[in-house]
């Protein structure tokens, strides 16, 4: 179980601890939504732990195959809805696997991928997208 504590600062600024290690993080709501875009939004949090939780998978099945992933860098593209309610449309993950990710057995990292938990936490209505581009 981890604790996160955090407090509403005004102006549409947020703080947040982490428990267990004391790390802190703000946010903001962004510009398209009354804010000034000054932190990550909210939605911005969840895009980032969407590709972070893919490449941490990806790196801790990797390496139960004797593979490091060290260099493997992505990229994330979150999309609103535009009508209805606001919400994530649409995440869009592109991961750049480095030479050593072809050491890992056929198919494993991208099921990896797949099977992170926040991929398995979002709603089936969202959209998720991953998109693998090995480095040579």
């Amino acid at each position: 179980m981890v604790t996160i504590k955090g407090e509403y600062s005004g102006d549409l600024h947020c703080t947040a601890v982490h428990g267990p290690s004391g790390a802190l993080l703000s946010t903001d709501a962004p510009k398209d939504n009354q804010g000034k875009g000054e932190a990550f939004s909210p939605t911005d949090l969840v895009a980032t732990a969407y590709a972070t939780c893919i490449a941490t998978t990806m790196a801790i099945v990797a390496r139960r195959h004797g593979v490091e992933l060290s260099g493997l860098r992505y990229e994330v593209t979150k999309e609103m809805t535009a009508e209805g309610p606001r919400r994530i449309r649409r995440l869009a993950a592109t991961l750049w696997l480095p030479a050593a990710a072809r050491q890992a057995p056929a198919g494993v990292l991208e099921q990896a991928a797949h099977s992170c938990p926040v991929h398995q936490s979002l709603a089936p209505d969202v959209e998720k997208v991953i998109d693998f581009r090995w480095i040579a």
